[in-house]
């Protein structure tokens, strides 16, 4: 009896000691992701949905890709959390004639040693800016699928692993621009979040004017954090808890996409685990260890609009994948909360 209240004991100590150590990570994650967004918003000013929803991607594990015109400033977005980061950083610039090996390596022969060799590519970072992704042809735009999914490059059968955390932060322009290719299916379902900048509000565009119009802001940017730290608190977010009704509440959202006769092609599963993601992070941000249904339905526009395909109909009628996820948030009974 008293061998079993002393490894009682021990196990109170040691669940209590993993329950302080939770609580640190959880206090670790706001303070980093208060340090970013502070740093974000010298930068991109009077954004802050913004840059909360690429920060919320990050602690997600996820990619971003960002669309809207040209000028509103997508890829000083990405280029700012990269900066503010202090880790290996790679930016690509799609065009037309760029290949897949510029992307993930190519093997090149050496004459002294008589072997092959892989040179690795631009995709070899821990946060890679993909500038105008829709500007390459669809042959190189999947050359990502593979590193995106699988934090792996696989050239000439060789597996070569990326480093760790691995974030793509994409731009891209809207369809009707001249000289873009549409992503596919396949590809935009691996970024986690889609979100649009928008024009700037009269007041921020004229600090812009001010702080941008001379030398680079980003020049006198300094890293708030850095990679190992990053991948740590990722880790941290996974552990956030998520209850059977919550995950249910998930699969009947996604569920509901697929039936609902305003869209062709609904949720994806993997969308449903990229919802989940992202309701981890945000409750991780909100200070809470535990996801809520207000999680989901905050993080569920960014993560499912650029999966959701209208059909012809709902384009005729000027629908948006907004409304239609707004409408299947409404018809999705959410979980009651325990007693």
């Amino acid at each position: 009896m008293a061998e079993g209240l002393m490894r009682g004991a021990i196990d109170t100590r040691v669940g209590r000691a993993a329950v302080s150590r939770h609580d640190a990570d959880m206090d670790e994650v706001r303070d980093v992701a208060a340090r970013l967004a502070r740093a974000m918003e010298t930068i991109i000013e009077g954004k802050p949905a913004v840059i909360r929803t690429t920060i919320t991607a990050l602690l997600a594990g996820g990619h971003l890709l960002i669309e809207d015109v040209p000028g509103v400033g997508k890829t000083m977005l990405a280029k700012t959390l990269a900066r503010a980061i202090a880790s290996a950083v790679r930016r690509i610039q799609f065009t037309p004639d760029l290949l897949p090996s510029d992307i993930t390596g190519v093997s090149v022969f050496n004459p002294e040693s008589r072997q092959f060799e892989f040179r690795p590519g631009a995709v070899f970072a821990n946060v890679v800016v993909c500038d105008e992704i829709n500007r390459a042809s669809p042959k190189v735009q999947s050359a990502l699928l593979e590193s995106m999914e699988e934090g792996q490059v696989t050239v000439d059968g060789q597996t070569y692993m990326l480093p760790q955390p691995f974030m793509v932060m994409a731009t891209q322009n809207p369809l009707e621009m001249e000289g873009t290719y549409p992503l596919p299916e396949a590809q935009r379902d691996r970024f986690l979040a889609r979100i649009s900048m928008g024009y700037p509000a009269p007041a921020a565009e004229m600090a812009m004017l001010d702080s941008h119009s001379g030398r680079s802001p980003l020049d006198e940017l300094v890293p708030v954090t850095d990679a190992q730290t990053v991948a740590r608190l990722v880790l941290a977010v996974q552990s956030v808890y998520t209850s059977p009704a919550l995950r249910h509440y998930v699969v009947e959202l996604v569920t509901a996409s697929r039936a609902n006769s305003a869209l062709r092609l609904g949720a994806s599963p993997r969308a449903a685990l990229h919802v989940v993601r992202a309701a981890r992070a945000h409750a991780a941000l909100e200070g809470r260890d535990y996801a809520l249904p207000e999680d989901v339905q905050r993080v569920s526009p960014a993560v499912l609009r650029h999966r959701l395909v209208l059909s012809p109909d709902a384009v005729i009628a000027r629908r948006t994948t907004d409304e239609v996820i707004v409408e299947l948030l409404r018809s999705t009974s959410v979980p009651a909360a325990p007693h």
